[in-house]
């Protein structure tokens, strides 16, 4: 979606797509499966594109995604609305196309939080590879409290990226938790001032950018399926990966420019 009321704002800068929820009167909450979908197509489009090294999630204005629209949900609209079958067959359809993007995607993304970023937004945070805090932000496994559950995948990652113990705390109490908390447990790698969330971000993002495409993406591949290989099945991928990258025209340009500088006087 390109109009004024798309849900995605996408900028593109040298190799860095910037996706940005654009609802801010709304504090970006999904209010309907619409906006899922919209935000996995804009996912799944710059994956597709060899030319984007990251893509980069964030949110307009005070809020990074504040969850699901609680009204839809006390009026059994949007993705709450029918019966048990027709719930579950849209989230199938609709809210599990946003973390299946996520999952698959072969571009490293970050997560650039400002503000709340609670329920299906602290998801959203997670299912990016690295995520980044304003001091303002705050982050809530919030789905207890409205007596339902992490329906996008949360708790699959959750558990990942802090452990067993801090994710069923997390869960269970549904409490909120401040960015340097979110440090201390590993939820975020990096907490800036308000004012520079969005320049720390892109210093982070384009010195990723500036390696190659193809070895990033390998590389992430690398590093998100070990978790599921054993080391043997690792190696055998590897080996495969790294013939790969050694044939490319980015490794020789990247080795020469390497040897050239090793000339250079310092």
């Amino acid at each position: 979606m390109d109009g004024a009321s798309a849900f995605v704002r996408r900028d593109d800068d040298d190799g860095v797509v910037t996706l940005t929820l654009n609802h801010p009167d709304t504090l970006n909450r999904f209010s309907d499966g619409s906006q899922f979908l919209e935000l996995a197509a804009h996912v799944r489009r710059a994956n597709a594109d060899p030319a984007v090294r990251v893509l980069l999630i964030t949110g307009a204005g005070k809020a990074f995604c504040a969850g699901g629209d609680l009204r839809h949900m006390a009026e059994r609209e949007g993705f709450s609305a029918g019966d048990v079958a027709q719930v579950q067959a849209r989230y199938r359809e609709t809210v599990h196309q946003l973390p299946a993007a996520l999952a698959e995607a072969d571009v490293p993304t970050i997560a650039a939080v400002n503000g709340a970023a609670y329920g299906a937004g602290c998801d959203l945070a997670c299912f990016c590879d690295i995520r980044i805090a304003a001091e303002s932000a705050r982050f809530s496994v919030s789905f207890a409290r409205l007596g339902i559950v992490a329906g996008d995948g949360g708790a699959w990652m959750l558990p990942r990226l802090v452990g067993r113990s801090k994710a069923m705390e997390l869960a269970f109490t549904a409490e909120s938790i401040d960015a340097r908390e979110a440090l201390r447990i590993g939820l975020v790698s990096d907490v800036a001032p308000d004012d520079r969330l969005g320049q720390r971000a892109a210093q982070l993002a384009r010195k990723i950018a500036r390696h190659p495409s193809a070895a990033l993406r390998m590389h992430k591949r690398l590093l998100r399926d070990a978790e599921q290989h054993t080391l043997a099945t690792h190696l055998d991928v590897v080996a495969a990966f790294q013939a790969i990258a050694h044939a490319s025209e980015d490794h020789l340009r990247a080795v020469r420019d390497a040897v050239g500088a090793l000339g250079k006087p310092r």
